[in-house]
């Protein structure tokens, strides 16, 4: 009988010690899943701010309609509480490349191109 105890505990010992490696694995998996989703909204901003920007007369602070000279100074746009980058490329009058990337994890990134009436994803 003393036995059967100890197997059953020592078989209880690994059901939980594998619950737990697969709990943190998968608590991992989606925080680099928000963090993800947090570049993709932080994209999704600066690209709508820059528009407005573009819209704005030159004597008010905006674009005068033109993204010549753009970067994302001009529309205050900060990373706001998370590990990416933010980089303008491709700057031209008529629009611009936007890449956001997540500091932990090369493999992946989001890049938009951005005139004044359209976004459109690239990867």
């Amino acid at each position: 009988m003393g036995q059967q105890q100890l197997l059953l505990l020592l078989l209880s010992a690994i059901v939980v010690g594998l619950a737990i490696v697969i709990g943190m694995e998968m608590f991992s998996q989606n925080a680099l899943m928000a963090t993800r989703d947090l570049v993709r909204h932080g994209v999704l901003e600066a690209a709508v701010r820059s528009q407005a920007w573009y819209r704005f007369p030159l004597r008010n602070g905006g674009g005068g309609r033109s993204f010549d000279g753009f970067d994302l100074d001009k529309i205050h746009f900060a990373s706001p509480t998370i590990r990416g980058q933010f980089v303008v490329s491709s700057v031209a009058v008529g629009g611009f490349r936007l890449t956001g990337s997540v500091d932990d994890d090369t493999t992946w990134a989001v890049i938009v191109d951005v005139t004044a009436d359209s976004i459109a994803l690239v990867q």
